[in-house]
């Protein structure tokens, strides 16, 4: 990974970190689209490192597992 992508990758991880701290009080479906958006996002992130685009895939796989997660019971 380039120095670039490291460097915009550090503060989306931190974030994501971040968002996970404050679970204890949500809904199960607020849990489901932050966990399904968790997974999403380091799914995405893994498969846009091997296409170059580890942002957009993290950016894109975020979205759609949380938007999984919503629907999903």
């Amino acid at each position: 990974m380039s120095r670039t992508g490291k460097l915009v990758m550090a503060p989306a991880v931190i974030a994501l970190l971040a968002m996970t701290t404050a679970c204890s009080n949500m809904n199960d479906t607020q849990q489901r689209a932050l966990s399904g958006g968790a997974i999403g996002a380091a799914g995405g992130a893994g498969i846009g490192l091997l296409t170059g685009a580890p942002v957009a895939g993290a950016l894109i796989g975020g979205a759609a597992g949380a938007g999984i997660g919503v629907l999903t019971k």
